[in-house]
């Protein structure tokens, strides 16, 4: 009996594979696809239900049902049986669907003479695309083999979909690549772009989802298998590896590729009628719809784990490895799910800009698409599933808008904003050599923040007067080893060098929190914001710290030497930190060694708790550095990775600028150097205002000194900090309308 059902799976496959060859249209083509379903189910309905857009399905296409409700009737997610399967991605069956609870009467489809009901979502990979539905006149229980054997032909039906074989007049059935798609995400890094996609890791698109020979089938199956164990054992045996994460992540694909049940379960979908590559991506698939919707974070885990393996054995089903033979496009924008640093250094400043599904705005690759100065954004959700290499893309990073396919007024509108933003930079280019002096004769010193060599030629282009902060990290999250004393030595000479006299303020590791290095174990943390990270590993992991403060002595042998410790939230952590240094310097000159000219120590006031700490704090600190991202969310006990809180709290807010005052007064009664460094830096508004409560210093993005420059050569810093008095007298929560009015008046008469 199994036996013939399962003829009768490969029958039924080999028709809608037909189908699919045949010329017509999309309409056509479905129409006789469900015509083929109902037969061979020996069911008087059959009908798909597409997605016309996310909340919404559409009856495309019917056998049974009245030809006129055909792209008129319309079901909500989650409305109605039909609507429960999309919901939930899980089949829905019952043999009295109007007594089920949730049924939804649709009297145009004259399906009150229908009982049973049998729904199956149409998926790919995570993609929802739509519904298959069977139904009968009489009371009918479907065998759990029926189920399976629909399950099966409704992922056949979404590789079709994927190969564009429903293309037709109807929205929901116009092909999910071809239109416009609008995405919101996240900022990761500020800016805009156009161009073409790249895909960081292309789909695998499988042409051929039904297998005429299971025999055949079942062995390309164990021979990619055998290629995938092979591949991972190569992995595991290599040295560089080394303890940890690494390996436990492929133990865990080790694992996966040696269960039976893994196995047992894909060679049965071959024994239906699906090929090698469509049984692995209907397993794949399956898995996907049953853990997404659990909430141990442990088993979603291994939903990224399955995931990954089930790709790599697609590619060797299907050889469509990430070397496609694909030509990058003149202008890319690279698309991911995320992308770890090294990998995006790769590709370098090739990119205009790179949008990715995961990520946060403190990751890896927010760090280098800052340093490269590309716009970035994160969270885009199912960019990897909508975009194809080569398709039009705009990035909007200051919104955290994409805009895929855009219609030709969308990219219109688009193009004007770069024009103008072209036409602002040539503006600010003008004053490259021009002071940041405001009219009341004000001078403010405007750094850079810089993480890669490749930063350093912005230095001089930008107008820059130094860099404020150097984050080394990268150096150490872009290599699967810890470097070498004489490799980080090399480097840190070379940045001096190319600073071309400038001052550098080198910051030591700031790892931890969302910075894991590649080859150190991740801390299993509730909150690792507030963790072991930054300075507290360097004083726990002294000989990391050690060997990088060594690097930065040897490095500026005969020049000066600016060190910074990040995350200082206690005055003895600076003390012994800097004790290191000294340490270390008195090392040096006992081996005789040459020294820097001058070394000068400082500390980034990260945490509200060091705005409070003693005055000798102050003066030990030769000079100290605001870290507005962390003090911001520390203050204000906002997560900034979380969207849901993170924009609701302003810099400009006044009891966050109370404590910056706080700041300015106890470094100006210690008479210690105070500077301001991070994304507010780099804002006019937040400049401006920072500059009139007295900060002197500050440090921000090469491409953002241009603006704050041009904004404070046109204001009088002392009428702003009058409208910011008045405004605190008058008990306002936020300065920004105050600051921002003073602006608006300035810049119109400066016209």
């Amino acid at each position: 009996m199994a036996e013939r059902k399962d003829s009768e799976s490969r029958k039924l496959l080999k028709r809608l594979r037909d189908t699919l060859a045949a010329p017509g249209d999309g309409q056509a083509r479905l129409d006789q696809i469900a015509h083929h379903i109902a037969d061979s189910m020996a069911t008087e309905v059959c009908s798909v239900y597409l997605f016309r857009d996310p909340q919404t399905l559409e009856l495309c296409a019917s056998e049974g049902l009245r030809p006129e409700a055909v792209h008129h009737t319309r079901l909500r997610l989650g409305e109605g049986l039909v609507g429960r399967v999309a919901r939930s991605g899980q089949p829905v069956m019952t043999a009295n669907a109007p007594a089920e609870k949730g049924f939804r009467y649709m009297p145009e489809t004259g399906e009150e003479r229908y009982c049973s009901f049998l729904g199956v979502p149409i998926q790919r990979v995570g993609e929802r695309l739509g519904v298959l539905v069977v139904q009968s006149r009489d009371e009918r229980e479907f065998t759990d083999d029926e189920v399976y054997g629909l399950e099966v032909v409704a992922m056949v039906l979404a590789e079709m979909a994927e190969l564009g074989a429903f293309l037709g007049n109807g929205d929901a059935l116009s092909k999910a690549h071809r239109a416009p798609v609008l995405m919101r995400g996240a900022t990761g890094q500020e800016g805009a772009a156009e161009g073409r996609v790249w895909l960081h890791e292309p789909r695998v698109v499988i042409t051929n989802p039904v297998g005429d020979d299971p025999v055949r089938e079942k062995a390309r199956l164990e021979e990619g298998v055998a290629q995938l164990r092979a591949q991972i054992d190569a992995l595991l045996d290599q040295s560089d590896i080394g303890e940890g994460d690494h390996n436990e992540v492929l133990e865990t694909f080790r694992m996966f590729t040696r269960s039976k049940s893994w196995m047992r379960r894909m060679s049965e979908d071959i024994e239906r009628g699906l090929s090698a590559e469509a049984a692995v991506e209907k397993e794949q698939s399956t898995a996907r719809a049953r853990l997404e919707s659990v909430a141990d974070p442990y088993l979603r885990d291994r939903l990224h784990d399955l995931d990954d393996l089930s790709n790599r054995l697609l590619r060797i089903l299907t050889g469509q490895g990430r070397d496609t033979g694909a030509q990058m496009p003149a202008n890319p924008i690279l698309v991911a799910r995320n992308i770890g640093p090294a990998e995006l250094l790769e590709y370098g400043r090739k990119l205009r800009g790179v949008v990715l599904e995961e990520g946060s705005v403190g990751s890896h690759a927010a760090i280098v698409a800052r340093s490269l100065a590309i716009p970035l954004v994160i969270h885009a959700s199912r960019i990897t599933r909508e975009a194809l290499n080569g398709d039009p893309i705009l990035v909007d990073g200051d919104t955290g808008i994409v805009h895929l396919r855009p219609e030709d007024s969308v990219a219109a509108a688009f193009r004007d904003k770069l024009a103008m933003q072209e036409a602002a930079s040539t503006r600010y280019a003008s004053l490259r050599d021009l002071p940041a002096e405001a009219l009341c004769g004000t001078r403010i010193e405007l750094y850079m923040n810089a993480g890669l060599m490749a930063d350093l030629p912005s230095l001089k282009g930008s107008g820059a007067e130094g860099v404020g902060l150097f984050r080394t990290e990268l150096q150490f999250l872009t290599r699967t080893r810890v470097p070498r004393r004489t490799e980080l030595a090399g480097l840190y000479s070379r940045v001096i060098d190319n600073a071309l006299g400038r001052p550098v303020v080198f910051r030591t590791l700031d790892i931890g929190s969302d910075k894991v290095l590649p080859y150190m174990k991740p801390q299993d943390e509730p909150n690792p914001a507030m963790g072991w990270r930054a300075i507290r590993v360097g004083l726990d992991k002294r000989g990391v710290l050690g060997m990088q403060l060594q690097a930065l002595i040897r490095a500026a042998v005969d020049r000066p030497l600016q060190v910074m410790f990040p995350f200082v939230a206690d005055p003895t952590e600076f003390v012994a930190a800097r004790a290191m240094l000294m340490s270390y310097l008195e090392r040096e000159a006992a081996m005789g060694r040459p020294l820097p000219t001058d070394v000068r120590v400082g500390a980034m006031i990260e945490t509200p708790s060091i705005a409070f700490a003693p005055r000798s704090f102050f003066e030990a600190c030769d000079f100290v550095s605001i870290g507005g991202n962390d003090l911001k969310q520390f203050f204000f006990a906002a997560d900034r990775e979380n969207e849901r809180v993170r924009r609701r709290y302003d810099t400009m807010n006044t009891s966050f600028l109370s404590l910056i005052e706080q700041i300015i007064s106890r470094c100006a009664d210690a008479g210690t150097q105070l500077s301001f460094c991070g994304e507010d830096a780099g804002r006019p508004v937040e400049a401006v205002t920072l500059a009139a409560l007295g900060i002197r210093r500050l440090s921000m993005r090469p491409a953002s000194i241009g603006p704050v420059k041009n904004v404070i050569r046109q204001i009088d810093l002392a009428a702003v900090r009058t409208a910011m008095d008045l405004a605190r007298e008058r008990g306002e929560p936020s300065l920004r309308p105050a600051v921002t009015g003073v602006l608006n008046e300035a810049l119109r008469l400066s016209q």
